[in-house]
């Protein structure tokens, strides 16, 4: 089966397409080396797919006939538990990173009404 279409059928990815230009653009790697979209993989090989800023690093386990629904698509591979610890390590630190609010130069109408009812003033 050629990867971009096992990536899209392991539903990776949304499209085929989109499956095909992350290959050509290195970011699934087959073994630890980069491929074209229409390299043929069979059980166990394993793929380090990078995806925004998360990347899996999974062991191909059967080859799906079809796309099918998302727990059909996670009975297709196996990820290795270091790398998702260290994948779900990263996503909880990206969600406490703290985020400053935009600062703002001048309330709007409807504030300073709020504020002058709160002042009493209103």
């Amino acid at each position: 089966m050629r990867v971009d279409r096992w990536l899209w059928y392991a539903r990776f990815f949304k499209t085929r397409t989109l499956a095909a230009e992350a290959l050509k653009a290195g970011h699934v790697k087959l073994n630890g080396v980069r491929c074209k979209p229409a390299k043929e993989i069979d059980c166990g090989v394993v793929l380090a797919v990078t995806r925004a800023e998360e990347t899996w690093v999974v062991t191909v386990t059967c080859l799906p006939a079809r796309r099918g629904s998302a727990a059909e698509a996670q009975a297709c591979y196996t990820e290795k538990p270091e790398a998702m610890a260290a994948r779900l390590e990263a996503r909880a630190q990206r969600r406490a990173m703290v985020r400053t609010p935009p600062t703002i130069k001048k309330p709007d109408k409807r504030t300073r009404r709020l504020i002058r009812e709160q002042q009493g003033r209103g």
